[in-house]
Order: C-alpha cells, then sequence, then structure tokens
C-alpha cells in the first residue's frame, strides 16, 4: 500500500501510527525509494519502540522522519506535536497507515472515532491504509488467542468484516475493497510470498481508501 501510495498516488508524506519495532524495509524506505523525498512520522506508545526508531528509523539525505511518543486513543497530542508539525505539512495530502493497531483498541474506546477523528484533520486526497485481525476464518482459534492477550493485561479485539469495513466510511475505497491481506494487489513480480497463503492461516483484513 505504501509502495502504491509513493509511486502511483503521488503520496509523499506519511502518518504512521502503531509503528511497532522497527523492521527493514521500513515504511520511509519503500516510500524514499518510490520518492526520494517523501516524509514519515512514525508514532507509538512503547518505550522499547522508541529507543529502536531513534536508532534505525533514519531519513535518505532528502527527504526526512520523525517520531512521535503517543498512544494512537490520544488524537490531539499527535496532531499538535511539533515533530509533525516540522514534518509534514498539514495542508497537503498524508497516507494515514493504521496497520495492525486498531485490533488494540477496545470498542468502548471506539476505534471507529479515533480514525474518523484523525482523517478530520488531514486534507482532501489524503488516504487510510488500514489493516485489521479478524476472527471470520477461524473463530475458536482467534477467540482463544484474544483471551491469551486478556490474561497478559492486553486488550486484543479480533473483529469481523463489516466492521473492519465502518473504517473506510466516507472514504473513496480502492479495489479490491477490503480483503484477505494477501488477496490486495498480490505483489506481480512475485517478490512476496511464493504462494498465497490461506485467509485463516492470516486472517487479517486489509483496505485503502481515499478522503474526497
Amino acid at each position: 500500500m505504501v509502495r502504491y501510495l509513493a509511486r502511483d498516488a503521488g503520496i509523499s508524506q506519511f502518518l504512521d501510527i502503531g509503528t511497532g519495532i522497527p523492521t527493514s524495509p521500513n515504511v520511509h524506505e519503500i516510500a524514499q525509494d518510490a520518492d526520494p523525498q517523501a516524509r514519515v512520522v512514525y508514532v507509538d506508545n512503547d518505550p522499547i519502540v522508541l529507543a529502536h526508531a531513534r536508532a534505525l528509523l533514519t531519513s535518505g539525505p532528502v527527504g526526512k522522519t520523525a517520531y512521535v511518543d503517543a498512544d494512537v486513543r490520544n488524537v490531539g497530542r499527535i496532531l499538535s506535536s511539533a515533530d509533525l508539525r516540522q514534518t509534514l505539512d498539514m495542508n497537503r495530502p498524508v497516507g494515514l497507515l493504521l496497520l495492525a493497531v486498531m485490533h488494540f483498541i477496545a470498542d468502548e474506546d471506539d476505534p471507529w472515532d479515533l480514525a474518523s477523528r484523525l482523517l478530520a484533520e488531514l486534507p482532501a486526497g489524503s488516504y487510510l491504509a488500514l489493516s485489521h485481525l479478524t476472527g471470520d476464518f477461524d473463530p475458536a482459534a482467534w477467540e482463544g488467542v484474544a483471551a491469551v492477550y486478556r490474561r497478559s493485561g492486553v486488550t486484543m479485539q479480533v473483529r469481523p468484516l463489516a466492521a473492519v469495513e465502518r473504517f473506510f466510511t466516507g472514504l473513496d475505497l480502492l479495489d479490491p475493497g477490503v480483503v484477505s491481506l494477501p488477496r490486495w494487489r498480490p505483489d506481480p513480480n512475485g517478490l512476496g510470498q511464493p504462494a498465497q497463503p490461506a485467509d485463516a492461516a492470516v486472517s487479517v483484513y486489509g483496505g485503502l481508501g481515499r478522503k474526497p
């Protein structure tokens, strides 16, 4: 999705919330491969991620990266961050990345409202890229996984397709819609998985929507 946004959709700014411990390629590496001037703001609230981010999330010479220490539930803190404002031009379209993060937000914290509030501050032409765990393909197994997280004191809530599609309300959803993640425009060059895994083996929905 990042490659499509940077290469084909003309998006040169990304807000990646729920970054996680950096791996390679990171968002800025993929974006700057397509557009060396791409700018990325990473957001997470894990001190371990913070330590790694400062060492590993470093931009190419003509682009820029920044890191904001904040929780996705604190929309105001994210959007008012000086690091964000100094890195992204909020008058130009932004690619908002909520990848594998909203299933850690309970219903009572209204993850759909959080996504809507973030999008409300972004101009027309911005995009939402989102992925989310689901129990649709193997309900018993994923209820067991969620129970393990709960016993560890961590909220983890898998959601059905209709609930994941709600995140894209009011957006123009790009083809092929919200689908099992490996089915979202699989790499035509065969650089990804050697064979497409079964939906139950992945149990993640993903989609990309444009703010009109």
